[in-house]
Parts: structure tokens; sequence; C-alpha cells
């Protein structure tokens, strides 16, 4: 019996020890882990696509015509499983139609979307004019924008990735996507 006093004796002590022991230091949470994800840099060459349009496009995508339409473009990005789509439709009479219908676009995204901001473009050195919008959320696209020279052109384009949207985890892939967006729609030039 005195063994055993003895025993809960020795752990008790050492029960307390190991408590004070835990109290002298202050106990901090771990701090939140981004991804460290990098990607190439960018460089950009001038498409020569069968097209009445050109524009810069980056080397680490690939180039994909539809078959339906030669014009009608995916820029496919397979190491961020993403692409650019690009659509060109020619104004015939029925550039109010395709404004609406590229304006409705970005709006079809405002369920899932935290926020969607637009911006102006006008470019009068390469008659090119539109809108470039940011989604930000869990939506399908991060980012589109519309181009027209008011006359005989309209080009629609938008990002979208081949996987559930979740903003946080393709929020690095998504902007190097929308730099690429920019140079494009910046670059794009009208063949006459």
């Amino acid at each position: 019996m005195y063994r055993i006093f003895q025993l809960n004796y020795v752990v008790a002590i050492i029960s307390f020890l190991g408590l004070v022991a835990c109290t002298n230091e202050d106990s901090l949470p771990k701090p939140k882990a981004f991804l460290a994800l990098e990607y190439p840099e960018a460089l950009y060459f001038e498409t020569e696509l069968d097209c009445p349009f050109t524009f810069n496009f980056n080397t680490q995508s690939e180039i994909d015509t539809k078959s339906n339409n030669s014009c009608w473009l995916d820029i496919n990005y397979p190491e961020l499983k993403g692409s650019i789509y690009l659509s060109y439709y020619p104004v015939e009479d029925n550039l109010r139609a395709l404004i609406v219908d590229a304006q409705k676009l970005p709006l079809s995204h405002e369920i899932k979307a935290d926020a969607i901001a637009s911006q102006t473009y006008i470019n009068k050195n390469h008659t090119t004019y539109g809108l470039f919008y940011e989604i930000e959320g869990n939506a399908a696209s991060q980012a589109q924008f519309y181009l027209t020279d008011s006359v005989n052109h309209f080009l629609t384009a938008s990002i979208y990735f081949k996987t559930t949207p979740n903003y946080d985890s393709i929020l690095p892939a998504a902007a190097y996507l929308k730099n690429d967006m920019r140079e494009i729609m910046e670059s794009l030039q009208w063949k006459d």
C-alpha cells in the first residue's frame, strides 16, 4: 500500500511539473500558409492566324481553333488547367445585340461572384474599344472582355478553369491568365 502511495505521489509531481513547464511559454496559433506558386515569365509573340485580327500570345500557351469556326480560339494553359476562350463575330448591323450579349455574360456569374468590376478600354491607335471585367469569388470565370472597332469587328474573351471554382485556390493562376488577357486586349489589331 505504501508503494502505491509513493507511485501516485511521483506521478502527481511529474504531472504538476509538466503543466507548470508548459504554461511558461506563450502559445501561438500557426500562421496560415499560402501556396508558393511560381509561373514562368510570360514571353509574347504575335499570332499568325487566318483571322481578321492579330494579337500577342504567351509562349506558355497553346492555341487551338474550333473546327466550326477557325476564328473561335481556345488558348490553353496545360500547366494551369485553364483556358482563355476567344470568339470573333463580324459586325453586320448587329453591334448593339453583340454588345448586349457580351455585357450579359459577366452578369451571369453574379450568383457566385463576390464582386464584378468593369473598366472601359479605348485604344484609338488600334481602333479597339470595349470593356474588361474582373470577377471575384467562386464564379466560373474570373475575367472577361469584349472589343470592337464599332464598324466591322467584334471579339469576346473569357477565362475558365477545368476545375470546380474555388477562388482562393485558383487566385494565383487567375492573376497570371488575367495578365495574358490584358496583353491580348492591348495588342489586338484588326486586319483591314
